[in-house]
Formats: structure tokens, sequence, C-alpha cells
């Protein structure tokens, strides 16, 4: 299948709204896509080349396989990753593929990644609510941290969201804690 241009804004909300995803996972990929736009744009003026597309789109669809995931068990970044690619999605497949778990080895000296941005949009991301790295981290202890293993997990995934963090504002003219007053507002579903 050849890879088309990722899908407009309708057009994913379409998508989710086609697979059944619940409106509460909506309206927080609604907000994941303002933190990672604005977080996009910002870097693009500092010389970097992020496809905004891509982001825009991957951060609509990054939990179009939760709910599958949460009755299978499944990975539902993989799951969801199959799904674009079967649709002709491969690049947007990619980034929702890493939103859970960046990829490994990225140089955390070069340019910033549409994976990264997307990763720490989702991270900053609680429900519908932009929050801190540590509040959100907290609540998914909270919920998933079950076992020594599990929370040894979290908190590797916390570090690994702490490096992308200074990865991005050590490039742009804004400090982490500004995403809240830049976004105060919560997505609504038109």
């Amino acid at each position: 299948m050849n890879p088309k241009a990722p899908p407009d804004r309708e057009t994913c909300l379409e998508i989710l709204k086609r697979r059944g995803v619940p409106e509460h996972i909506i309206l927080h990929s609604l907000q994941v896509e303002r933190v990672a736009r604005l977080l996009t744009q910002a870097l693009n003026q500092r010389g970097e080349a992020l496809d905004l597309g891509v982001v825009e789109a991957a951060s609509l669809l990054h939990d179009i396989a939760k709910m599958d995931g949460l009755k299978t068990g499944q990975n539902h970044a993989e799951a969801g990753a199959k799904i674009l690619e079967e649709m002709g999605y491969p690049r947007v497949a990619r980034v929702v593929r890493y939103h859970i778990v960046p990829p490994e080895g990225e140089d955390l000296l070069v340019k910033v990644t549409e994976e990264e941005v997307v990763n720490y949009a989702d991270k900053r991301v609680m429900h519908d609510r932009v929050v801190t790295l540590e509040e959100r981290f907290a609540d998914l202890c909270r919920r998933y941290g079950r076992d020594d293993h599990s929370r040894a997990l979290i908190a590797a995934a916390l570090e690994r969201a702490r490096q992308i963090e200074r990865k991005i504002f050590q490039k742009i003219p804004m400090k982490p804690e500004a995403l809240s007053f830049y976004l105060q507002s919560r997505p609504r579903l038109s």
C-alpha cells in the first residue's frame, strides 16, 4: 500500500469515532494534540524540521487501540501502529508505536523527533488536563504500579520523559511549567 499524507484533524476524529473510541479518550487525545502542536510550532520556529501534520495526526490517533488493549492486555501502541499501517499511514504509525516508550538510542543532543514530541505531550496530559510530569507519573504509578517491576518501569519512563523535556525546552524560549498557562482551557468535542 502506498503511504498516504497524514490524515487531517477531521479525518482523525472520524477514524476514532468509527473505531468506537470513547469520548474521554478522544478529549485526552485532543489535549495531547494541542500540547504537541504548540511544542512543534515553537521548535520549528527555532530551526527544527518537525512534520506538523504527522505530529497532529499521531497525537490525535495515539490511543486508537487503547480500549482494545485494556480488554485484551495487548500493547495498545503496537496495536494502534498496526491499524494505522494497514490504513496506509506508516509515518503516523511509527510515532504512535513510540508514544508510550520512545525509541532508545536517540541522540539527546541532536534534533527533536516527532516520536519524542508526541511521547512527551502524552506524558503531560492526565485525562484532559495539562499537568507536570510528576503529577502524571504519580497517577500512572497509582493506576498501574502493582508491583516492584511495574513501578521500576514507570520510574524509568519518568526519567526518559525528563530527558526529553530537557531536550525540548533547551531549544525553545518557554519553560515546561508554561504549558499549563498556554493551554488552560480544556478541549471540547464539537
